[in-house]
């Protein structure tokens, strides 16, 4: 691949001179196209969309519109309505957790959750069984390999009205069979639920090859702003459900006694919308779609591979999950004997390398492989062999700066 990262102006402030950044999965960086995008609309066709009639504001809802039907091109949705804005994958699965789940559910009734997931995919389930009666089911993950045993999905029964399954864990890298999880849901007569924020900026989604219900994303993941995200569901679901929030705009007519809603999308996106960053996440999309996703996977897996072999070969360095950085998305998740993965970070930030550390909000994954924290080094398309290098020269020297003589 081509040098990606001159295409990220972060790269090159004199601020951040000889920066290594693999702390991708927490948020990538932006690129002049989605910043230049963004400025675009504010200096130009910033205006409340939707309801005004003069030509500003028709332009800023033609904006907002077109991003809508580009982010539906970009995760394969079949019409740019089953797409929502909202501001991120969190407040997405809330949606559905409180839109859905809250009427669909009764007690008795079973949700099926894995263990690998992020807080923001248990915590909109844990609120709905406790208020609801359901409880939740939890598929536990092979620690050594990150992956759901076969066994596992056979606690996915006609008591299970709710799949909850991260697309790709941002603990392990884990890819789960999405496509085969959906099947089964719809064989058992429940719904998927997708949380889509580490998946969608690193490999080719299509949500209808898929078959989920609901797949929830972050722009901010895959280099567009934050603040700004999405949902796709099904349009036959958004039609039956009621709105999550309400006030201005998603309404069709207001009364002392009442209201009536307005079509799908339009119904959950109460308030003057984030159109500054629906554009600048379609923006994002646009730069990925070029590029092309099948590159970016294929890039992105091999440099993982990379890593978990070099990273393999420094004494006392452990690899959380797979040994096969093929399968692992960019994602590597590690500790060191001896040394806390707070201390580990901060070591790195020395030498200009970001990564992450802590429980990476996934605390019942943590306490279920008995690590309560770990690091993280998580890679994208703009990183480099040569990186790599750098990055496991320093940490084979951690244990060395935290005092240890061996």
């Amino acid at each position: 691949m081509r040098d990606y990262k001159k295409d990220f102006p972060i790269f090159s402030a004199k601020e951040n001179d000889g920066l290594i950044y693999f702390d991708n999965a927490a948020t990538a960086q932006k690129p002049s196209a989605v910043l230049e995008a963004v400025q675009k609309f504010y200096e130009a066709d910033n205006a409340n969309p939707l309801r005004g009639l003069y030509n500003l504001s028709v332009r800023a809802t033609e904006a907002y519109q077109k991003s809508r039907a580009t982010i539906a091109r970009f995760v394969g949705a079949a019409q740019a309505e089953e797409i929502v804005f909202t501001r991120n994958a969190s407040e997405s699965l809330n949606l559905v957790a409180y839109s859905y789940a809250l009427s669909a559910l009764k007690a008795g009734d079973e949700i099926a959750v894995s263990v690998m997931e992020h807080h923001s995919n248990i915590l909109p389930w844990q609120m709905a069984a406790q208020k609801t009666g359901a409880r939740l089911v939890w598929l536990e993950c092979d620690k050594a390999t990150g992956e759901i045993p076969q066994e596992e999905y056979n606690k996915i029964t006609e008591k299970t009205k709710i799949v909850a399954m991260t697309h790709v864990s941002n603990v392990l890298g884990t890819t789960n069979p999405i496509k085969k999880i959906a099947a089964l849901a719809h064989q058992k007569g429940a719904v998927i639920v997708a949380d889509g924020a580490q998946a969608l900026p690193h490999i080719p989604v299509n949500v209808q090859d898929l078959d989920v219900d609901f797949y929830a994303f972050s722009g901010h993941k895959f280099c567009g702003p934050t603040g700004i995200g999405g949902l796709y569901a099904k349009r036959e679901l958004l039609e039956k459900m009621p709105p999550f929030l309400r006030g201005g705009e998603m309404i069709e007519y207001v009364t002392r006694e009442g209201a009536t809603w307005a079509e799908v999308p339009e119904k959950f996106e109460a308030g003057t919308v984030n159109v500054g960053g629906a554009v600048g996440m379609a923006a994002a999309a646009e730069y990925l779609m070029e590029i092309g996703m099948e590159k970016i996977a294929a890039h992105d897996n091999e440099l993982a591979a990379l890593l978990v072999q070099k990273m393999g070969a420094i004494p006392h360095v452990n690899i959380v999950g797979s040994k096969d950085g093929a399968k692992r998305c960019g994602i590597v998740t590690f500790t060191i004997d001896g040394v806390h993965p707070h201390d580990i970070s901060s070591i790195l930030d020395t030498e200009k390398i970001a990564i992450r550390a802590g429980h990476h909000c996934a605390q019942p994954l943590g306490q279920y492989l008995d690590l309560p924290a770990t690091a993280r080094a998580s890679l994208y398309f703009y990183n480099s062999a040569e990186e790599i290098d750098r990055f496991c020269a320093a940490l084979a020297r951690v244990r060395e700066w935290a005092g240890f003589k061996d």
